[in-house]
């Protein structure tokens, strides 16, 4: 111990960020989830909003911040597949909050996965709202187990 002696308070930190993360999650993965529409994964493309010709500065900087939060939510997510935690419902949150060329694909392939549709619907059957529309049976046959087109 005498080689790092600041060993302590690196371990004390690291250990109040990790609850502040947890607790984060407890609180911001319902949260997006039980704002998204039933229909959000049930249609095969999703229809673009002209946002980008009316923004203002304030508006592009609450996406920046948005993107920066949702990174934060992919990388703890990333951790979290090898730790406790809902490692792929908190990559899932991060991307949702994410803006990128591929992201709705990306999602729905995600979405596809055994058991995150499940985890999805319970968490929004807790807050009493109603679960997510399954895929259309064209849908699931088109895109299968590779990224859908969008």
């Amino acid at each position: 111990m005498q080689a790092f002696p600041h060993w302590q308070s690196v371990l004390v930190w690291s250990s109040v960020i990790s609850i502040g993360v947890v607790l984060a999650c407890l609180i911001a993965i319902p949260w997006v989830v039980g704002r998204l529409p039933t229909d959000y994964f049930a249609r095969s493309r999703r229809q673009i909003l002209d946002a980008a010709a009316g923004a203002t500065v304030f508006t592009r900087m609450l996406d920046a911040i948005k993107n920066v939060i949702g990174f934060i939510f992919v990388v703890l997510g990333a951790i979290m597949l090898v730790t406790p935690g809902q490692g792929v419902l908190t990559i899932l949150v991060g991307l949702l909050l994410m803006n990128f060329p591929g992201k709705y694909r990306l999602e729905r392939w995600l979405v596809m996965r055994p058991g995150v549709m499940r985890g999805l619907n319970w968490l929004r059957s807790r807050r009493g709202l109603q679960p997510f529309v399954p895929f259309a049976d064209e849908d699931a046959a088109a895109g299968g187990t590779d990224l859908p087109d969008s």
